[in-house]
């Protein structure tokens, strides 16, 4: 029910939507300008700036977005509210994973759908190239989204919020092998970005997209799919871990008094600047 009323909301909201298309027309430009081939084989290096574009936005949605939006609904009272509710967080980050979910999906058939008609951008070959799409980013996203919940149950505002996290998100998409491959990265940055779900999101989907023939720019020559599976499985496990229980911290440590010093604050702030 609050997952349904999450979506209509996501729906009529054309300033969060543009968001999303600001980062399709991004990756469309960017595999515009790239005419190379991907080293040691014949396959466009724009299909793989594709393919790794769409593990970040996936991974950008659920551990970016979503803590922007938890923080921003803690400070409208969000969470004192689920205090007086029974069973309130569990359903509350089962809705905004729904969110996330949709938004993440909605995002990437845009992607790719006009990727395809566009700039001939990559899409997968025959049942097995889509349901390796499907179950990758359904697994990245479950990696990720609870994650991003924690990370949003513990920052302090919303503009502190998207500073902590956009600095260390970003090198991540440079360190992951997401826009070039990974084997061009000195093999200890190879090893810290293998840490990360981006990294394997990103391998995964380029199973998904890209002909066989670029496995020859893995860092293991093959896609390493069980491995895929297995760290993104362990990230999922650890951000349900994670979530919940200081999504509830952070419930209790609400009052009412403490929501509307944080709105006096903001409210002086805004006339200070102004």
């Amino acid at each position: 029910m609050r997952g349904g009323i999450e979506l209509r909301h996501l729906v009529r909201s054309p300033k969060e939507l543009s968001g999303h298309l600001v980062n399709v027309v991004v990756a469309l430009l960017l595999a515009g300008y790239i005419s190379d081939q991907v080293p040691g084989t014949r396959v466009p290096m724009a299909h793989l700036t594709l393919a790794g574009f769409a593990a970040y936005l996936l991974f950008q949605i659920g551990l970016v977005n979503l803590p922007q939006i938890l923080v921003t609904e803690r400070e409208e009272g969000a969470l004192l509210r689920l205090r007086a509710t029974p069973g309130g967080i569990p359903a509350y980050l089962v809705a905004k994973s729904l969110l996330v979910v949709a938004m993440a999906f909605g995002t990437l058939v845009v992607l790719l759908g006009a990727a395809a008609v566009l700039v001939d951008g990559p899409l997968p070959h025959g049942p097995g190239g889509w349901l390796t799409l499907l179950w990758v980013c359904a697994l990245g996203l479950l990696a990720v989204v609870p994650l991003g919940a924690a990370i949003g149950a513990v920052l302090p505002n919303p503009r502190e919020a998207l500073a902590l996290i956009m600095l260390p998100s970003m090198g991540l998409l440079i360190t992951s092998g997401a826009m070039f491959p990974l084997t061009s990265l000195p093999v200890p940055v190879q090893k810290i970005a293998s840490v990360f779900p981006l990294k394997w999101m990103a391998q995964g989907l380029r199973s998904a997209l890209l002909p066989d023939a670029a496995r020859a720019a893995e860092p293991a020559g093959s896609w390493e799919l069980p491995t895929v599976a297995l760290i993104l499985t362990a990230w999922a496990v650890l951000g349900f871990l994670l979530a919940v229980p200081l999504l509830r911290r952070a419930a209790r440590r609400e009052s009412g008094s403490r929501l509307s010093e944080r709105h006096r604050k903001a409210g002086w702030s805004g006339s200070r600047t102004a």
